[in-house]
């Protein structure tokens, strides 16, 4: 194994590193708003400071492969992509520190008719799969599988797009749980913006194995 691939290799660990801490963080924000533990929120917030270290470790890292190796072919794919995942990783870690802090401003338990009706943790449940979905495809070079996140991310947009009705419908039966709502309608927009963010990753994943740049493609399609 020469220097480069060592490096790379090294590279591929404290990404996968990154991602698993994201994913529980995700997690974590899953049971504090079921179990309403404000400990646990104020975990996640603190713990966020870790993702962004990490954060700064790996574009570190990257810069250097850049500077004292030149990589070209595969190896400058590979790199690339885990410069754009990590950022969008970081981006998630973000997004989940600011669910939590949505649970701790709460001054009540959420509403169990409210999280029904919305679907909040349906959304959560398939957002948190997809996420450790596109790590898997990063692991086995599967681009089938990193392909699957478009499709899925489907259910996700979907929940999110009927948020709107179920959320007004509460707040207009219940007046005195608005902050409910709000809180709720919240995480489920970062919820959506976490699917936007694996499929990001899915096509960084596509672009590393394949060479392929699929980003803008859906969008020039919708326009046509």
């Amino acid at each position: 194994m020469t220097h480069l691939e060592e490096e790379i290799t090294k590279l591929k660990s404290e990404i996968t590193d990154m991602w698993q801490l994201v994913i529980s963080q995700l997690h974590k924000t899953r049971e504090a708003l079921v179990l309403f533990d404000k400990d646990l929120a104020r975990e996640v917030v603190a713990t966020e400071k870790r993702v962004n270290s990490r954060e700064l470790k790996i574009d570190r890292d990257c810069e250097n492969i850049f500077a004292l190796f030149n990589p070209v072919a595969v190896d400058l794919r590979t790199v690339l992509a885990v410069l754009k995942i990590n950022n969008n990783l970081e981006r998630t870690g973000d997004i989940a520190e600011g669910i939590a802090k949505y649970t701790i401003n709460a001054h009540l338990p959420f509403d169990a008719e409210l999280v029904e009706t919305t679907q909040i943790l349906r959304m959560y449940d398939e957002t948190n799969a997809i996420l450790e979905d596109v790590l898997k495809a990063f692991e086995t070079d599967d681009t089938r599988l990193a392909r699957s996140i478009f499709k899925r991310d489907e259910l996700i947009d979907d929940i999110n797009n009927k948020a709107n009705i179920a959320v007004s419908d509460y707040i207009r039966n219940h007046p005195d749980r608005i902050d409910d709502g709000l809180y709720i309608i919240s995480m489920i927009r970062k919820l959506e913006r976490v699917g936007d963010h694996c499929k990001n990753i899915a096509e960084e994943i596509i672009f590393n194995i394949e060479a392929k740049v699929l980003k803008h493609k859906s969008k020039k399609r919708k326009e046509e």
